[in-house]
């Protein structure tokens, strides 16, 4: 869909439909692409690492354009979720926007092993901007727990909370996994992570758990259902389903966001994480890029589905009645990226045209 289609929408609207999101934790990610990795084909789709350098923690702008760092923190508010930058976290000084402040993933290492870097990293990334900005989770890299820099995580979010307390900073330190850490996710009781997972998640959900700190987790159903049409409805994605679609023993499964988080739920418990919290850091739907899978229609039923769902904390069957951190991927589309789903996944255009509609 051109760019330019959708509703005209001000600046103001723009604002308070974030504000809307992020009071309730419903926080968008603009992400961007690690550099030097090319970007994912749909063939790649399910393994998705949309940038691992920092993504979540990826490059310090999303790749749309912005003007001015005051727009960017109504327009591209992530900005400030990833590689922290110094013109939009003081745009967003005493705004009431909750930040998730990231690490770069290149980092990883030096945090990990040297102290004094981490005490550097919270002294010129944390201290100068609280508590005129609310930091809500500093993550230490994003989806690298697969890759070769899974075994410094552990380590650097140990010393970026040292840093922190030794500040008197109170900020729960986490990081950021991708799904395909999970190797067994059907039916959503036998989720276990993937045995090259395994030996690095295990220190750092025995360092959340013994700091009452969750676990961010990156949910995608459009990716799964993009792998397997054949095997995946598309109600039982968009969580449109009428009944349940999946059982899995006492449990009823009738949308695939609850299967895929209580997948993760059951891996934790088998790497000693029984009581941890997941925050949900990302989720969405394509508008664009794939077919008829990825279409307005799709997205706008899947993410205000998914609002709602939220919004009733309801949890999820294996844990009801416990409400699902959600942050929604993205405000906006990022029209620097490669042609694709990845370009497509916000609430606006980059001209601040309306994709589709969002009930709040």
């Amino acid at each position: 869909m051109p760019e330019n289609l959708g509703n005209s929408i001000g600046l103001d609207a723009v604002q308070e439909n974030l504000r809307k999101l992020v009071m309730a934790h419903y926080v968008e990610h603009c992400l961007t692409p690690e550099p030097g990795l090319a970007s994912p084909t749909e063939e790649d789709a399910p393994a998705r690492k949309r940038g691992a350098a920092k993504r979540k923690l990826d490059v310090s702008e999303p790749q749309v354009d912005c003007n001015a760092a005051e727009d960017q923190v109504v327009l591209c508010r992530a900005n400030s979720n990833f590689e922290p930058d110094p013109n939009v976290l003081r745009a967003l000084g005493n705004s009431g926007i909750e930040v998730v402040l990231g690490t770069l993933n290149e980092d990883l290492q030096q945090l990990a092993e040297n102290p004094a870097f981490a005490t550097q990293w919270v002294n010129t990334n944390v201290i100068p901007y609280v508590p005129a900005v609310k930091i809500r989770y500093i993550s230490a890299g994003n989806e690298v727990i697969l890759g070769p820099l899974a075994q410094f995580v552990a380590g650097a979010i140990q010393n970026l909370d040292i840093a922190l307390k030794a500040s008197n900073v109170s900020v729960p330190v986490s990081t950021a996994i991708q799904f395909d850490a999970i190797g067994q996710s059907f039916p959503p009781s036998s989720g276990a992570f993937k045995n090259d997972a395994v030996g690095a998640i295990t220190p750092v959900v025995a360092f959340l758990v013994s700091k009452q700190y969750p676990i961010l987790a990156n949910v995608y159903p459009y990716f799964a259902y993009a792998s397997d049409t054949v095997n995946i409805r598309l109600d039982y994605a968009l969580g449109t389903a009428s009944g349940p679609v999946v059982t899995d023993g006492p449990l009823l499964y009738s949308n695939l966001f609850d299967a895929m988080v209580d997948a993760l739920y059951a891996a934790l418990e088998k790497v000693g994480g029984p009581g941890l919290r997941i925050v949900v850091s990302e989720t969405g739907w394509p508008s664009a890029g794939n077919g008829d899978v990825a279409v307005v229609p799709n997205t706008q039923v899947y993410v205000n589905n998914v609002l709602a769902h939220v919004k009733s904390a309801v949890g999820t069957p294996k844990r009801p009645g416990i409400p699902i951190e959600t942050h929604i991927f993205a405000l906006f589309n990022e029209n620097l990226k490669p042609a694709g789903v990845e370009q497509n996944f916000g609430l606006y255009y980059p001209n601040m045209t309306e994709v589709y509609a969002v009930t709040f």
